[in-house]
């Protein structure tokens, strides 16, 4: 009977780590989003013993198959399968991991109620470290298109082309953090920063995935994106993001 119960309670996805927490001499406790299950935290029992099977698996923005035991307050980590080694690579640059580390820190607010969107959200995080780990844009350009598309994907997705409370055709010259992105002369509120042009074509090729004319901008243009991606996420979270202030821009 213990045996069909443990049996019954077991189940198996794709998760990527998200953080860890030391428990007692040998575990750690594991927070995960996970392909089909959303995010969950799970004890993985003597992860931290040099002879553990699996311990390197489960270290932050690596991606496993994992076997896991529903539990009442913590499910239990059984087994790890390798899917995505991007650990040891983000880890052995400081501004790549600073870039994870922000990555997953958001994705860890965006999915932390039962798992809402958690499918969109693991495959666009995951996405994300896998092009950070083999450096295929500068580290604060995927970080920048990261949160972008999280806040779309989580219900939030910035205009930026039309006005964002109107609708009147653009370009437009103001940006707003709250009304959700470029606004027209009439909807403008009071005290509005105003992009320059290239920049605002750099946020709209971060959130398109047009990586062609993210890749040919200009560092004033890429600092002053990341100001106003910074501003709208924390306004759209309703908290500040801790890891972002570790980023470096050059």
């Amino acid at each position: 009977m213990v045996q069909q119960s443990f049996a019954s309670r077991s189940y198996r996805d794709d998760a990527v780590v998200l953080r860890t927490h030391k428990l007692g001499e040998a575990d750690r406790i594991i927070t995960l989003l996970t392909k089909h299950h959303g995010q969950i935290r799970a004890v993985a029992k003597g992860v931290r013993r040099t002879s553990s099977k699996f311990g390197a698996r489960l270290e932050p923005f690596m991606v496993a198959d994992l076997q896991l035991v529903s539990g009442r307050t913590l499910d239990i980590v059984t087994q790890a399968v390798a899917k995505g080694a991007y650990g040891g690579s983000i880890a052995a640059d400081y501004a790549s991991y600073t870039v994870a580390a922000a990555m997953t820190e958001t994705a860890e607010k965006l999915t932390d109620v039962d798992g809402e969107a958690g499918t969109a959200q693991y495959n666009l995080l995951v996405g994300a470290l896998a092009s950070l780990s083999r450096a295929e844009h500068a580290p604060g350009l995927i970080l920048d298109s990261y949160l972008l598309r999280a806040l779309s994907t989580g219900g939030w997705a910035p205009s930026f082309t039309d006005c964002a409370r109107c609708g009147r055709q653009g370009p437009h010259t103001a940006f707003s953090a709250p009304i959700g992105g470029m606004v027209c002369a009439d909807c403008r509120p009071p005290g509005s920063p105003a992009p320059a042009a290239e920049t605002v074509s750099l946020l709209a090729a971060l959130l398109t995935g047009d990586w062609t004319t993210a890749d040919s901008s200009q560092e004033p243009h890429r600092r002053e994106g990341a100001g106003l991606v910074a501003a709208y996420l924390q306004w759209h979270l309703e908290r500040v993001l801790k890891s972002l202030k570790h980023v470096e821009r050059s």
